[in-house]
C-alpha cells in the first residue's frame, strides 16, 4: 500500500511514521488492487488527532479519531477503518451473489443464452417431504418462501406449491 504521512503541529517522527505504515500493511490482504493511504497526524492543544483516507479500487474510506495519546488515536482509527473495509467488501461480495449458499450451474462458466449475454443459473438445493396439499398450504403459511417443493403423499410425485400474484396458491404437478 502506498502511504503518505503528514504531520500538523507536531514534529515529524520516524517512529510514528513506521508505526502507521506497519499497521496499514495489514489491510493489503483485504484490498484486491493497490491502494493509496493518506494519513494526517495532528495535535491541537491536548488532543491528538489521527485521520486516515484510503482510496482504492471502487472504495474510498475515511476515518478520524482523537484521544490524549497519538498511538491510541492511530490504533482506534485503524480499527474503525478496518471495520469499514470489511463492510465494503462484504457488500461487494453480496452484490456479486457469493456467500448466499447457492452455486452457479455447470461449474464456473456462465450459461450463454440468446443474444450472447452471459446469464448464470443459480442452483438451490431443497429438501422435500411427503405431505398432503392441505399440509403444504399450512407449511407455506408458516414460512416466508414463495414456493414449496414436496412429495404428494397421495400420488407419490413431486409437486411445487407457489404464491400467485392474485394472493391465491398455485400447484405444479407432473402429468403422464
Amino acid at each position: 500500500m502506498q502511504t503518505s504521512v503528514t504531520f500538523k503541529n507536531i514534529d515529524s517522527s520516524d517512529n510514528l511514521k513506521a508505526y502507521v505504515t506497519d499497521k496499514l500493511d495489514r489491510f493489503d490482504r483485504y484490498l484486491d488492487n493497490p491502494a493509496e493511504a493518506n494519513v494526517v497526524l495532528s495535535v491541537e492543544k491536548f488532543r491528538h488527532i489521527a485521520e486516515i483516507t484510503i482510496i482504492g479500487d471502487r472504495l474510498k474510506i475515511k476515518g478520524k479519531e482523537e484521544t490524549n495519546d497519538m498511538y491510541s488515536a492511530i490504533d482506534m482509527v485503524l480499527d474503525k477503518v478496518e471495520v469499514q473495509i470489511k463492510k465494503s467488501k462484504d457488500k461487494i461480495r453480496d452484490k456479486r451473489g457469493k456467500g448466499k449458499g447457492m452455486e452457479p450451474f455447470g461449474g464456473e462458466e456462465p450459461l450463454i443464452v440468446g443474444d450472447d449475454i452471459p446469464k448464470e443459473i443459480i442452483v438451490k438445493n431443497v429438501d422435500y417431504k411427503p405431505m398432503d396439499v392441505e399440509e403444504a398450504i399450512l407449511q407455506m403459511d408458516l414460512t416466508e418462501e414463495n414456493f414449496l417443493v414436496f412429495t404428494n403423499a397421495r400420488t407419490e410425485q413431486i409437486n411445487v406449491l407457489y404464491h400467485r400474484k392474485d394472493g391465491h396458491y398455485g400447484l405444479i404437478q407432473p402429468s403422464f
